[in-house]
């Protein structure tokens, strides 16, 4: 989407999807690169950011089909290029830099792009890949990889000034599976999309221990073979939509969720008092005029996400009491603020530092997304503000949020959307019960070659709804 005026006031009720996460996805997508055989991935969320990754395998010679969350690699002769044109609109294309190296022992790919949300090296994924054995030179925009002799697994330390890095994890893993020998990396990321792409790549016949911790073992094996894998629940999605349930809902129930990634999320919003049920797949929020204000500081998981800061600013604007947020991840993550403050909100930006004082009447006006995650947090905003708020640049929304105005308008919420940027699916997937979503697939868009690897019932992952 280009624009979305959203019209403030409207309560929210009922229930909704949580789609695949994004950032298991995409990782999860460039392991593909890693065999010859034919790979499965189920439940990829329909998101520009994705669409780019199909459309870079693509380019890199491998035979990708795509229906309904449904995403068939065969990636039997692949380059060792990746396109700059497509690398350059996504910060997340870097994952490809390990895969490729890892079997191809040679790589040439362009600096990423993304969000502008300051200071986002991947100085970690190359000092990782080097530990491995990789020569590497950056010149002019570009990364040349050269591991002739083959990556060499031993120990590594992939923590930063700002905490671990979750795609330079998933890089150095994607590496290491075909590596000789073992690597350990200490300081590694424990988020759970790194655990996901983990899982994958253990599926593939990668030897891998400790995913989900700060460190994980990987015993090099020679070849991988090709595997299915239904992606996780992306817990930044389902923790936007709780937010926007407490804010102005009047019963919001997300289903097909996994609370345990959302922990942190969940207390932090406990503890203000906003009432919260929890069963094994689905989360219900409802909101409390009484709510008090929090002290939150981001960090890496189990801490509480940095991606889901901006919303809790919004959130913050609706408590009548005064909040702090400080960012030690991003410490210049605070871009939303300025268009907050525009729409009626108070707060104080000192350094890495949001102090909300909220309960002020929030009145919309025309704003200018930033980033990914401030574009929800000022659709959040739009929600409970008076009148008409009018978000420009919100394509930014479609590369992590799948059919947002959907699912929000599937809760009762007034939106006037101008234009969709990534809407491969012929389904409206919000307003489908959870078990038709991902058995009404376009099963006759997969090519004959591919269509034997194509089951339209995908398989449980463990305790949720499909």
């Amino acid at each position: 989407m280009e624009k979305l005026i959203v019209h403030g006031g409207a309560p929210l009720k009922g229930r909704i999807n949580i789609s695949g996460s994004k950032n298991s996805s995409l990782p999860i997508l460039a392991a593909t690169l890693l065999t010859k055989d034919t790979c499965t991935i189920r439940r990829v969320p329909d998101l520009s950011d994705t669409n780019y990754m199909v459309r870079i395998l693509g380019e890199l010679g491998a035979e990708v089909e795509r229906a309904s969350g449904v995403v068939v690699v065969k990636a039997e002769k692949i380059k060792s290029v990746a396109p700059y044109d497509l690398v350059r609109k996504m910060r997340a294309s870097i994952c490809v830099l390990g895969p490729l190296t890892g079997r191809l022992k040679k790589c040439t790919v362009s600096l990423p792009g993304g969000c502008v949300i300051g200071d986002r090296p991947v100085d970690l994924h190359l000092k990782g890949l080097e530990a491995l054995g990789a020569q590497i030179t950056v010149e002019g925009g570009d990364i040349f990889v050269n591991a002739k002799k083959g990556f060499k697994g031993g120990p590594m330390n992939l923590m930063g000034k700002h905490g671990s890095t979750v795609l330079g994890t998933d890089n150095v893993m994607m590496a290491a599976v075909l590596a000789k020998g073992t690597t350990i990396i200490e300081g590694a990321a424990a988020e759970p999309e790194v655990e996901d792409l983990a899982n994958f790549l253990i599926k593939m016949g990668a030897k891998i221990e400790g995913a989900g911790t700060n460190r994980i073992t990987i015993e090099g094996v020679k070849e991988l073979h090709g595997a299915e894998h239904t992606v996780i629940p992306d817990r930044i999605e389902a923790g936007t939509f709780l937010v926007a349930g407490a804010m102005l809902g009047d019963g919001v129930t997300l289903k097909r969720v996994m609370p345990e990634h959302m922990k942190a999320v969940t207390d932090a919003m406990i503890k203000c008092g906003f009432p919260i049920e929890i069963t094994k797949d689905s989360i219900t929020v409802r909101p409390n005029p009484n709510a008090k204000g929090f002290d939150l500081t981001t960090l890496c998981y189990p801490g509480f996400p940095t991606d889901m800061q901006a919303q809790m600013c919004a959130l913050a604007c609706v408590i009548n009491d005064t909040s702090t947020i400080t960012e030690t991840i991003f410490p210049q993550r605070f871009m939303h603020c300025a268009e907050m403050k525009r729409m009626g909100a108070n707060i104080d930006l000192q350094g890495a530092t949001a102090r909300i004082r909220g309960g002020s009447v929030m009145k919309g006006a025309p704003v200018m997304a930033s980033d990914l995650r401030a574009s929800a947090a000022l659709v959040l905003a739009g929600l409970v503000a008076e009148g008409k708020t009018e978000i420009n640049r919100l394509y930014h929304i479609d590369r992590g949020y799948e059919h947002l105005d959907d699912k929000l308008a599937a809760l009762g919420a007034q939106l006037e959307p101008s234009s969709s940027a990534c809407r491969t699916s012929k389904v409206r997937w919000a307003l489908l019960p959870v078990d038709q979503r991902d058995r009404e697939l376009s099963y006759s868009r997969f090519t004959p070659s591919l269509q034997r690897h194509f089951s339209p019932t995908p398989p449980h992952y463990p305790g949720h709804v499909l």
